[in-house]
């Protein structure tokens, strides 16, 4: 529950912080008067900090959410369209991995960013699990392998679908198919009853961009994914906490190789109205 603190001197009444607010829970009464809150308003805050962030005076904050604690956007730092665009298409998933391990400040840096992805009701129910020791990374990896060995076994139009038989052979011939030598893995997870799988998704989108811009290669890692939903061993071998699933699952790096190319894909298949 929120408190809303309005400072008179910086204040114009201008109205946008009653505009943006995301469910209508502010109100100027009358012309003169300072924003407050419609009648049970308070209770419904869902800390979102939308007012406070629209404000271009600093005049308004919540008792959750001082202005000083909220940093102001740098008009220096934007991106310009065509600089957007391309980081946006130059985006690779990446296949192959230096040795050398990320650097623990850069890891907390890309969590800290991701922590900013939109979510539903700002419910922010993402947490996460880093995994920066290499041998973790691998031995995830093999109980991935085990668990499509099984798979293949017990399921096989599932072995076929996800073409279980030729990953198998490619880490019996020695190559890490599943992690690609990655030496780390970072997994959004989020309570089973929260139902956060679009807020799970679009985390660790930020996750990934996030690692792009500060040349941190990245890679969802789908099949400890699928196989932490369907493989109890592989689930427990995550620790995560015991009402917890995982949401999405990515290893990380450095890029062995650099990306000189923006390949081509498909035209953009639209209706118009």
């Amino acid at each position: 529950m929120a408190s809303l603190l309005i400072d008179g001197e910086k204040c114009n009444k201008c109205g946008m912080c009653v505009a943006e607010c995301t469910y209508w829970l502010l109100q100027i009464v009358e012309k003169e008067s300072l924003p407050s809150w419609v009648d049970g308003a308070e209770a419904l805050c869902i800390n979102c900090g939308h007012c406070v962030a629209v404000c271009p005076n600093g005049a308004l904050e919540l008792s959750t959410m001082a202005v000083e604690e909220c940093a102001p956007i740098r008009k220096n730092l934007q991106t310009s369209p065509e600089q957007l665009e391309q980081f946006l298409k130059s985006r690779r998933s990446i296949h192959e991995y230096e040795e050398n391990p990320v650097e623990h400040e850069k890891l907390a840096r890309l969590i800290d960013i991701a922590r900013y992805a939109p979510s539903a009701n700002n419910y922010q129910p993402v947490q996460w699990l880093v995994i920066e020791k290499r041998e973790e990374v691998k031995q995830l990896a093999q109980m991935a392998i085990d668990w499509l060995r099984e798979v293949v076994e017990n399921d096989p139009l599932f072995a076929e679908l996800m073409r279980a038989k030729e990953f198998i052979a490619g880490w019996d011939s020695g190559i890490d198919v599943i992690t690609r030598g990655a030496p780390h893995l970072i997994v959004a997870h989020a309570q089973k009853d929260s139902v956060p799988m679009g807020d799970g998704l679009i985390a660790m989108t930020y996750l990934e961009l996030a690692a792009h811009s500060m040349g941190i290669g990245a890679c969802w890692a789908g099949f400890i994914q699928v196989g932490a939903t369907f493989d109890p061993a592989l689930a427990q071998a995550l620790r995560l906490p015991e009402d917890h699933l995982s949401f999405g699952t990515m290893i990380i790096g450095y890029p062995k190789y650099k990306i000189s190319r923006i390949p081509k894909r498909n035209e953009a298949q639209v209706i118009w109205r």
